[in-house]
């Protein structure tokens, strides 16, 4: 109970200094146009963000990451040391299965070497992708802000010229490029995954940077120099784990090293519990299987046999990048607003878990593209808005699969906006009871081991069945549906 009481007035000591942390920052935002909160800051900056006030946009705060907060409390952090504990249990019957069958340790990660085969290839794919996202962006804005109080009636021709060859560098730069590099060099998944998701938050930072910053340029007045943000500014901004570009971000006043180690060693500790995960709990069930004549009987058990790898790997791939790789580049960065994500495993709501799921993308998605549809409509069509967020959101997951996997087989787009938009509706925020967290995770279990049984089945036909015939519908068609030696 002594333990107890502790832990509750830490936590109540947390919030009260997370209250007056933000009552602070929202003072600083209200401050005179001469003042700066450091004392120390250029005229320039302010006025960049007087302009910007905190109702119109995210505001940014200094706090820490939820689980951050949770580890602090013992008996929430016994859990963390149980996924530890299964994670030892996996690779000491690895060893032990390998050494039965073997007679002989076998340490060989085969499966890790072949998903991050040609990484070299990828990381120089990610430099140039760096590079030009970096580069042209930033020089195209600069000079478009130069030249748009200047031409007079002619601004308008102006821009959108500008904007046509961003949008030309954004669909061949960063759109077809990296796609290409994939493709040609059939680049393996792990490396093919790191190459498309890069390519996806560069164009999402991209946009951003530029949705932000021409409206403040075109509000400025004729013959006053366009507020144009610094480079280091926008270099800092992509980097930073956010998708909202802003010219200052509050800031922590050290670096702690050894944080950055541990979530860095976590990282790479989750992606061998992931392989542990498929080579004990996956592999041997689809080598089974494709032994096996396809029914419905083998269809319904291989999904349910998938519900647990399924959703050990979301935990893994939610803590692993949500939680570690984010928080290690915000601590590096001084990045003080650390809410990537919410208490999402608390949700009794489809809504609400896709608001507290991933902070950091759905903020982009709120602020760019369903906030920006309705302003386009002046406040119409709300129920339209957020069909098209839905809409984006699916197409862009399946693209990454249809990429990294290299089929296309649109089991998460159906899932996505078929269900998960009914789910939405159906499962509103108004359903608070405890029973509805219960019916949340029960259809995640099932979607889980849905994805990861189809896509199992069809990786396995693809490497199994090679086309005879290359017409479009044969390239469409899923291969595990007539593909027989491996189903």
């Amino acid at each position: 109970m002594k333990r107890l009481k502790k832990d509750l007035v830490n936590q109540f000591e947390g919030r009260v200094e997370e209250i007056v942390q933000t009552l602070v920052h929202e003072t600083t935002l209200s401050l005179p146009p001469g003042t700066n909160g450091n004392g120390n800051g250029s005229e320039n900056t302010n006025n960049r963000n007087l302009k910007r006030p905190p109702e119109e946009g995210k505001l940014f705060l200094p706090r820490k990451s939820l689980l951050d907060e949770l580890f602090e409390i013992n008996h929430v952090r016994t859990i963390y040391h149980m996924f530890i504990a299964a994670l030892i249990l996996f690779i000491i019957s690895t060893i032990v299965v390998d050494f039965i069958d073997e007679g002989r340790l076998v340490l060989e990660f085969d499966l890790l070497a072949y998903a991050f085969g040609q990484l070299p290839t990828a990381i120089f794919a990610w430099v140039c992708m760096f590079l030009s996202a970096l580069m042209v962006p930033y020089c195209l804005l600069a000079s478009w802000a130069r030249a748009y109080h200047v031409l007079g009636s002619r601004r308008y021709l102006i821009s959108v010229i500008y904007g046509l060859i961003l949008a030309t560098y954004q669909v061949l730069g960063l759109g077809a490029g990296p796609v290409y590099v994939a493709l040609w060099h059939k680049l393996p998944p792990a490396s093919c995954f790191i190459v498309i998701l890069e390519q996806v938050r560069l164009v999402m930072k991209v946009h951003s940077f530029v949705r932000e910053n021409v409206p403040l340029i075109m509000k400025a007045k004729d013959g006053k120099q366009a507020p144009v943000p610094t480079f280091g500014h926008y270099l800092y901004f992509l980097f930073c784990p956010t998708l909202i570009y802003r010219d200052t971000y509050p800031r922590t006043a050290t670096i702690r090293w050894k944080y950055v180690a541990i979530n860095f060693a976590q990282v790479l500790g989750c992606l061998f519990y992931a392989y542990y995960i498929l080579v004990r709990l996956c592999i041997p069930l689809f080598h089974n299987f494709s032994k096996q004549p396809y029914s419905l009987r083998i269809l319904v058990l291989c999904i349910f046999n998938c519900t647990l790898p399924g959703v050990l790997v979301l935990f893994l791939a939610f803590f692993a990048f949500l939680h570690c790789w984010l928080n290690a580049f915000a601590e590096m960065l001084r990045f003080a607003d650390r809410m990537f994500y919410q208490d999402w495993w608390n949700s009794t709501s489809f809504a609400n878990y896709y608001r507290s799921w991933n902070v950091v993308v759905h903020d982009w998605l709120y602020y760019y593209a369903y906030r920006d549809f309705r302003w386009l409509f002046r406040g119409r069509f709300r129920t339209a808005a957020m069909l098209s967020v839905f809409m984006l959101s699916a197409i862009v997951h399946e693209y990454v699969i249809t990429i990294c996997l290299g089929f296309f087989y649109p089991v998460l787009f159906c899932l996505f906006l078929g269900f998960g938009l009914a789910f939405n509706f159906l499962m509103h925020d108004k359903r608070t009871s405890p029973i509805w967290n219960v019916v949340m995770w029960t259809e995640m279990y099932i979607g889980l081991g849905i994805i990861v049984c189809l896509y199992s089945q069809e990786w396995y036909a693809q490497q199994q069945c090679p086309l005879h015939k290359h017409t479009f519908l044969d390239l469409i068609t899923p291969r595990s549906w007539s593909c027989k030696q491996a189903l």
